[in-house]
């Protein structure tokens, strides 16, 4: 079966960087879209971006544009989100998802999900 699984967060100062990876196994990915979403308590899930396993094409979320860029190594079946100038409103727990969605931005759409990590930005 699918498995994902998150690792990288952690707690850093608003203007650092930091790097989520989510290491996939349980099947080929081929055709697939790989997403990170966040969430913070009392908030809906929020999409912050995705790549296309195959073509490697990617989609941000407006927050993040500029800032975070999403990639993968088609080798070790792991995708990264590299996080720059990170802000306080960055905090979240962070998940990877996986599927082959209708739309690429919405959470309901994957049916594969990690158990996230936690990131934590202090001023």
């Amino acid at each position: 079966q699918v498995q994902l699984v998150e690792s990288g967060g952690g707690l850093v100062q608003a203007g650092d960087s930091l790097r989520l990876s989510c290491a996939a196994s349980g099947r080929t990915f081929t055709g697939y879209v790989m997403g990170w979403f966040r969430q913070t308590p009392g908030k809906e899930r929020e999409f912050v971006a995705s790549i296309n396993w195959s073509g490697g094409s990617t989609n941000y979320a407006e927050a993040v544009k500029g800032r975070f860029i999403i990639f993968r190594n088609m080798a070790t079946n792991t995708v990264y989100l590299q996080m720059n100038r990170l802000q306080l409103e960055d905090t979240a727990v962070y998940y990877c998802a996986a599927d082959i969605p209708l739309t690429w931005g919405r959470g309901r759409d994957y049916g594969y999900w990690g158990q996230g990590t936690q990131v934590k930005i202090s001023s």
